[in-house]
Order: C-alpha cells, then structure tokens, then sequence
C-alpha cells in the first residue's frame, strides 16, 4: 500500500496532486522567469556580453514549456517548444554541423506544429504571398549560400513558410508568431549568405525568434486547450 493510501495517515505533500493554485501559481512564476531570461538575453546580445547569452539562452524554451503545461497546453505544442530549445542549444556552436543539426531540430518543430494546426482552412491570399516570399527568397539566397547548405536551407524554408502560413488559420496572434519565426529565420539565412546585416543581428533574431514562439504557443493555446 503506498503512502498516499495508508488509513489514517495524510499523503505528505510531495505527493500531493497539485491544486489549479499551485499550477496557477507556477506558471506565472515560469511566465515571469521566461521574461527575465529573456531580458537577460536580449540584453547580453546589444551589450556583446557573450556568457550571458550562454547562460540565458538555454532557460528560455524550458520556462515557457513549463507556463504553456500548466495552461493545458496540447502535447504536441509542447514538443514544437522543445525541438525549438534543441535547435536553440546546437545553435550555440558555431559550426556547419551544430547548424545543421539545429536545423532539423527546428524542421521537426515545424513538422509538430504543422500537425498541431491540422486541416482548419486559411485564407489562400496570405499563402500566395507566403509562397511568393518563398520563392524570392530562396532565388535571391540561392548563390550565396554555401553549396553544401542550398538544398537543406530550401527544404527547410519551404516547411518554415508551411508552417507560417498554416498558423494564420489560428487566428491573428498564432499567424503573426508563425511570420515573425519566418522572419527570424530569414536573417539567420541572410547571416549565413554573408549579406549585409543589421547592427547586432543576433539581438533582431533572438528578439523575433522570442516573440514567435510566445505568439504561437498562447495562440494556439487559446483555440487548442483540452486537446492532448
């Protein structure tokens, strides 16, 4: 008999199933963690202070999980989140395979998310422009890319924008996330082209890469809880 069943004895509190005030309670605490690493981040990249981005970037996914499980969210968000935390920590290398291998762990995010949004319908205005942007993108990158890296780095934009598109279909919150990620990524690519860059690239990727994911998860959060 385990402890939580003995008669006349109260289960300790470890062992407690948490109340919906303890879950409350922790996901506005992980909410407010998940804001000050970002902060920290973000402002590790505009100061170039190099270990504060190691130290923050890591946290970041992990907290959000953590807000985003204790509202419910469905599974498979959840693990979009923790693909996207897999690519953020390969990413951290900088190497051609510690960005490959980021990469695909970003692809199987998309992938989760893709399947998370499933058949709703979505206006076909906004996938014509998102296949135009693909397209154009793609011809333009296309000779400044690294050989090796042209064929991944189009897979890979084509599921991005699937899955941009796909998010417009959860409504405005979910599909400005889902363009916002299109957009981190793009100037990641445009990095790696060897484009001229914006002053402190890593902070515009970082600071859009960051909203993306907050905007997609309450946004698909709000039209999936209870689906697991």
């Amino acid at each position: 008999m385990s402890t939580a069943e003995s008669p006349g004895r109260p289960a300790p509190a470890w062992a407690a199933a948490p109340t919906p005030a303890g879950r409350s309670r922790l996901g506005h605490i992980a909410l407010l963690a998940f804001a000050v690493a970002a902060a920290v981040d973000l402002g590790s990249l505009l100061a170039g202070w190099h270990l504060g981005h190691v130290v923050a970037k890591p946290l970041l996914m992990p907290l959000l999980v953590t807000h985003m499980a204790t509202r419910g969210a469905p599974r498979l968000l959840l693990a979009a989140l923790l693909f996207g935390w897999g690519g953020d920590l390969a990413l951290l290398f900088d190497a051609e395979p510690a960005f490959l291998v980021g990469m695909g762990s970003f692809a199987v995010g998309h992938v989760c998310y893709l399947v998370l949004f499933g058949k709703r319908p979505a206006n076909p205005l906004v996938g014509g422009a998102y296949a135009l942007a693909l397209l154009g993108t793609v011809a333009l990158l296309w000779s400044d890319l690294p050989p090796d890296l042209r064929i991944p780095v189009a897979g890979y934009s084509l599921l991005l924008t699937a899955m941009a598109f796909r998010s417009s279909a959860l409504g405005l919150r979910a599909g400005i996330g889902g363009g916002l990620f299109l957009l981190s990524d793009t100037l990641i690519a445009t990095g790696v082209a060897e484009w001229p860059q914006l002053p402190r690239p890593d902070f515009w990727i970082m600071a859009t890469y960051l909203a993306a994911q907050y905007l997609l998860a309450t946004g698909a959060t709000s039209r999936e809880a209870g689906v697991r």
